[in-house]
């Protein structure tokens, strides 16, 4: 697989994975009972720890990319020749 390819499919389970992980653990200003002042969301997280996240989105990333390469590598997924299309 060309590592173009192999980068872009990381990115997108980078992407996945973040959206999944951003909201485990965030506590919103009406669920912690802190009044929201000066315009702000109550449904903004009070401390959303984003360089945690991003850390553990970084890694599990990695985790599941390594397993879809190793998958592919020894055909447990077989990947369609699209030379041999007609």
């Amino acid at each position: 697989m060309n590592p173009l390819t192999m980068f872009a499919v990381y990115l997108t389970i980078w992407w996945t994975a973040l959206f999944v992980i951003l909201p485990l653990g965030s506590r919103s200003y009406h669920e912690s009972g802190i009044k929201v002042t000066d315009g702000g969301d109550p449904g903004a997280p009070v401390n959303p720890n984003l360089k945690k996240k991003f850390i553990t989105t970084t890694w599990v990333s990695f985790v599941f990319w390594a397993v879809l390469m190793l998958a592919l590598h020894f055909h447990w997924i077989p990947m369609p020749s699209l030379a041999h299309w007609n």
